[in-house]
């Protein structure tokens, strides 16, 4: 009897699936993403934010049960909780976990809850990073919500990409434009995060977000007055500056990213 071949390496997998996807439609590429057994275990991740509910009315209309990872940092606002209990009841969503920070972890680094102020870089990993890397650990996949026009280095983003040495991330609304998404929450008449219409475009924790200028970069509100610009969950250094240079980042914090692109 022949031996079985190993599995191609993630890599490959992700350009196959990219060359069998190129023209195809983001909830063609969800479909396969939740259905096809090769795939293995898949969860999606979302922070519930001002774009957040497109995927994860797709996500609803394809399997209600898919795990939906949210990262509650102990620090978000309370409108985006509130908005979590209304769209996961509105959609059905019956896979819903909650990633929280290890209780000790917290307790050691930033007892006082002030540690964003000074090394912002290690707040995320302590609050997210971790968190997620601790969840995925039982999943082959996972769905983000990332788009190319938001810029930096999600500007060549394709449908699917490798993270880490076995993993796949997959993002469905890579192509899709700004416009796209607003169509499609109208025309599915979705609830918006009630912070979009006071001026913020993209939400994530309370102290490193604030309200952005007509015209300006959406992600602009956040961390504003810090070359910072992404939480560290798709970079391996913590983030990155603007300039599309990366961040300094403390050693334990680049650890603690690796793996999650």
């Amino acid at each position: 009897m022949p031996l079985e071949a190993p599995p191609a390496p993630v890599a490959d997998r992700a350009r196959a699936l990219n060359h069998r996807h190129r023209n195809h439609a983001a909830t063609t590429v969800l479909e396969h993403a939740l259905n096809d057994p090769e795939m293995g275990r898949v969860a999606l991740v979302s922070s519930f934010g001002a774009e957040s509910v497109v995927l994860l009315h797709m996500v609803a209309c394809i399997d209600r049960t898919t795990p939906v990872l949210f990262l509650e940092t102990g620090m978000l606002f309370a409108e985006t909780l509130e908005y979590q209990r209304d769209l996961v009841a509105r959609l059905g969503l019956t896979g819903l976990r909650h990633l929280a920070p290890d209780r000790t972890e917290l307790f050691t680094e930033d007892h006082d809850g002030l540690l964003h102020l000074a090394e912002p870089d290690a707040c995320c990993a302590l609050r997210k990073t971790r968190p997620l890397e601790r969840a995925l650990g039982s999943f082959d996949a996972w769905i983000t919500g990332r788009k190319r026009f938001q810029g930096g280095q999600r500007q060549a983003l394709e449908f699917f990409e490798p993270d880490g040495d076995t993993r796949l991330k997959i993002n469905p609304l890579a192509h899709w434009s700004a416009r796209d998404l607003s169509d499609y929450i109208d025309n599915n008449r979705l609830p918006r995060h009630p912070m979009v219409a006071r001026g913020y475009p993209s939400i994530g924790c309370a102290p490193c977000t604030g309200p952005v200028e007509p015209g300006r970069d959406p992600r602009a509100g956040r961390w504003p007055g810090m070359a910072k610009t992404e939480c560290g969950i798709h970079f391996t250094a913590g983030g990155v500056r603007r300039d599309g240079g990366a961040t300094p980042a403390k050693a334990a914090t680049e650890q603690d990213a690796k793996g999650t692109q």
